[in-house]
């Protein structure tokens, strides 16, 4: 089966952040050992950020694809919500992950006591921003709607 984008340069970001994933779940765990390591605040940051930067890139695709292609839009749009809640699910993890020297049930957002200090953006400040977009263009009930009756055209 053929490709129908050239395996060319056509995307050489979008290339190097899914190699960049690929492998650091490959290195999660080591090959000596059986148990990966747990997440820490900085990792589930770092993730977060990929995830909303991935977020802001569907909402440019949903919106251009939409008027030539409205079925291909609303699955790229369902995808963008979808993406949403894993963003709003690793946000709410980091609160839940304890910080050095603080009791594990303190889960309010403090961006003075994240592990590099107050980052120009935070977790929240960056959740807060895509938080706009997801209320500006989604309804509660589509961002608390489970992904049920998705049909796909690719056969197994």
């Amino acid at each position: 089966m053929t490709s129908a984008i050239p395996v060319g340069d056509a995307y050489p970001y979008l290339r190097a952040a899914s190699a960049g994933i690929r492998h650091h779940a490959r290195a999660l765990t080591p090959r000596t050992q059986h148990i990966a390591s747990p997440a820490d605040r900085v990792h589930l940051d770092v993730l977060h950020a990929h995830l909303t930067a991935l977020h802001r890139l569907l909402d440019q695709l949903a919106e251009s694809t939409r008027p030539p292609h409205p079925a291909a839009g609303r699955h790229l749009a369902t995808a963008h919500t979808r993406l949403w809640q894993s963003a709003a699910a690793v946000h709410d993890a980091f609160h839940l992950l304890p910080v050095a020297g603080d009791t594990p049930t303190d889960t309010e957002c403090r961006p003075e006591r994240l592990p590099e200090g107050p980052p120009v953006l935070t977790i929240c400040q960056r959740h807060l921003a895509a938080g706009h977009v997801v209320r500006r263009k989604t309804t509660p009930s589509d961002l608390n709607t489970p992904l049920h009756g998705h049909t796909t055209t690719c056969s197994q």
